[in-house]
């Protein structure tokens, strides 16, 4: 049998998908270089920022999603509790950098505009507004938790063995009190943003034809 064309829905979903997940790479590889040039291009630096590597997965997960959508097959929900988590974590970054720490950092007024900003925005209206996931289930909620725990232990030992901490909040001279709360915080933070998530993943909205919930 002739295998089914791809309905022009999936084709289009795919392609900003994709096209999203190499604009944040070419992004992300913009400003390392422009770093490098200054002679600052350490990677454990520029990738111990929680938004860089947020970023980073951002990126992998939309590019497979997308990839997957135009080749018409099926997204897996392993990818599904990825992209949520990713969506999650960038909620995060979001509200922290432009609520609590706006206009700090060396990168450029648009870089951050577009990293704390056009991509949260973006990745929150795609998982509301187009069909390509399922309802995540609840109780893999917590998944969204080990990767920002071991980045967080990463972090605060650097703060006290070579005094780099990507963000003031997390400075060791703010005393062992101040960053236990302050860790406990961003944590707390993040499940309420999961939880935000996968409450959204439940949303049902009419479906366009040829998008929808992984098979």
């Amino acid at each position: 049998m002739p295998a089914s064309r791809t309905p022009r829905a999936v084709v289009v979903t795919g392609g900003i998908l994709l096209g999203v997940a190499v604009a944040v790479v070419a992004v992300l590889g913009w400003t390392f270089a422009r770093s490098a040039s200054r002679g600052s291009a350490n990677p454990f630096d520029f990738f111990g920022y929680f938004t860089n590597q947020t970023a980073v997965w951002s990126a992998l997960v939309l590019g497979v999603t997308g990839i997957l959508l135009l080749r018409n097959r099926a997204v897996p929900t392993w990818l599904a509790l990825a992209r949520g988590g990713a969506v999650a974590c960038l909620i995060v970054v979001g509200v922290v950098y432009n609520g609590f720490v706006p206009g700090t950092g060396s990168a450029p007024p648009w870089v951050s505009a577009v990293l704390h900003a056009g991509l949260p925005l973006y990745a929150v209206l795609d998982w509301v507004l187009v069909r390509d996931r399922p309802r995540l289930p609840w109780r893999s909620v917590w998944l969204v938790l080990p990767y920002p725990l071991v980045w967080l232990v990463v972090v605060l030992l650097r703060g006290q063995n070579d005094g780099w901490v990507p963000y003031g909040f997390l400075l060791p001279s703010r005393g062992l009190g101040p960053l236990v709360l302050t860790s406990l915080g961003l944590l707390a933070m993040l499940l309420a943003s999961a939880t935000a998530v996968w409450a959204l993943s439940r949303i049902v909205l009419p479906r366009r034809r040829g998008v929808g919930a992984p098979r």
